[in-house]
């Protein structure tokens, strides 16, 4: 139940929002082409989307595309009302300031394949210094114009490529500028040999734990962790073979960031030891020539 609600437009446009909560409440967010920054100010709330529950507590903050269904947010906390400050960034309205070229933090990452939608973003201190600063204007609301709105804008952008959640903002809000989509084994065949785990994985296809570990056993007929264990250790073997690298060097180029665990794996797996099995071969063609 909505207790208190303000709000101002930009270019027509909601964008930045206050609204108080009582609960129980439960929003279900419009599928467009838009995105948003939502502060829990006080209490918590729980975004879900999928299968997949993530608690937002007070100070911290999520920022979402709507471009697919499904995304809600609800109380977490039914003691206490909720209070949120959504900030909402519009395609057409972010290109209307930005005329020149859009700013980095807008721009499709290079090298980066990722069909993430939301992000949680950690207590930020400047976040909060920001949001504080919204506050003034909701209190003082004759001092608003378009021109200190635009600023404010260009302000949580700057702000957002400074937190350490900057790369994954980036994927999210670039989709309303990039709107193609990866294909699931796209996606998994691009992180195969990278230091990513399968709760990760699951984060950069748009999926619950569960539902990606269902889509990946249908797809692949193995469970995750099996499988890219088992691609890893064989692309590991081959570069054992092939290069001259260090065995710790072509551990981590295979995905493990672990040596003792990539030795133990590689055992389990060929019987041997990486060393022993690159001395082994290299024996094997010295008494071929």
């Amino acid at each position: 139940m909505v207790i208190d609600y303000k709000k101002f437009d930009l270019f027509g446009k909601s964008f930045i929002q206050k609204v108080v909560l009582k609960p129980p409440f439960e929003f279900a967010f419009p599928v467009s082409e838009q995105a948003c920054f939502l502060y829990m100010l006080e209490g918590e709330m729980q975004y879900r989307f999928d299968d997949e529950h993530i608690n937002i507590p007070t100070n911290y903050s999520l920022f979402l595309n709507c471009i697919n269904s499904g995304k809600q947010i609800h109380h977490s906390n039914s003691n206490s009302n909720g209070e949120i400050v959504i900030v909402t960034f519009h395609p057409d309205t972010l290109k209307k300031i930005y005329d020149r070229e859009l700013p980095q933090l807008l721009q499709k990452p290079q090298n980066k394949v990722s069909n993430l939608s939301s992000e949680k973003i950690n207590n930020d201190f400047l976040i909060q210094k920001y949001i504080e600063g919204l506050l003034f204007y909701f209190e003082n609301p004759s001092l608003v114009n378009d021109d200190i709105l635009i600023l404010k804008l260009k302000e949580i952008i700057l702000l957002l490529a400074q937190t350490r959640n900057a790369e994954n903002i980036q994927v999210v809000l670039s989709q309303l500028f990039s709107p193609a989509k990866y294909t699931f084994k796209q996606i998994i065949e691009a992180h195969l040999f990278l230091q990513v785990g399968v709760e990760e994985l699951a984060r950069k296809t748009n999926l619950s734990v569960s539902s990606f570990k269902r889509e990946f056993t249908k797809l692949y007929h193995d469970s995750p962790g099996n499988y890219i264990k088992t691609k890893r250790l064989e692309k590991a073997a081959e570069l054992l073979l092939a290069s001259d690298n260090r065995i710790t060097d072509i551990a981590f180029d295979c995905g493990f960031n672990d040596l003792a665990n990539f030795t133990k794996s590689f055992r389990d797996k060929y019987n041997i030891t990486p060393t022993n099995y690159r001395l082994k071969s290299n024996n094997t063609s010295s008494k071929n020539l």
